[in-house]
């Protein structure tokens, strides 16, 4: 396959990746699916260590060459995306930023949908305390959430049998519930 029809499905792919991310957003977000798609495109290519991929020192490598194969490329594409979604939210939460102010609109058939961002950062960090305890466990949720990846697919790429990957997604899921319930 010549590299600019890959690089143009994998685009496509990215990208509405990113668009069913952006879905669960807060309505009048101010990140784009298209923006997402090439914030994790440059933080790839630019730091691969940043994402956990080889050696930052180096020049970026090339897409096809950078990644043994499409799940690994997916894969750090769901991290880069999460981390860009997760600083986008502690940007939102942050003092400078109006902190915890609620913000009033002028016209009541105005009002957003209330922000997400409380609840991505606390899947986050509740993600982050499981990936500690269950590496690949934390990384099927990584897929299925925010790679968008089938069941299948996700076992694919950590190299499991799907019965296995639809056993610690269950469990995944209980863990998270509780984490989250908790707080």
């Amino acid at each position: 396959m010549r590299d600019d029809v890959w690089r143009d499905t994998i685009y496509r792919e990215l990208r509405a990746l990113a668009a069913a991310k952006m879905a669960a957003e807060a309505p009048g977000a101010t990140l784009s699916p298209t923006a997402l798609v090439h914030e994790a495109y440059l933080r790839l290519m630019s730091n691969p260590a940043r994402e956990g991929r080889g050696d930052a020192s180096k020049s970026p490598p090339p897409l096809r060459a950078g990644f043994a194969d499409r799940a690994e490329f997916f894969a750090a594409a769901a991290t880069a995306m999460r981390r860009i979604l997760v600083d986008r939210a502690r940007q939102r939460r942050a003092q400078k930023r109006g902190g915890g102010r609620d913000r009033a609109d002028l016209a009541p058939e105005q009002l957003a949908a209330p922000e997400r961002s409380e609840d991505l950062l606390a899947l986050d960090e509740a993600l982050q305390r499981f990936a500690e305890l269950e590496p690949r466990k934390a990384k099927l949720v990584e897929l299925r959430y925010f790679a968008g990846l089938t069941l299948e697919q996700a076992a694919d790429a950590l190299g499991i049998s799907p019965a296995t990957a639809d056993r610690d997604w269950a469990f995944a899921r209980a863990w998270l519930f509780r984490e989250l319930d908790n707080r």
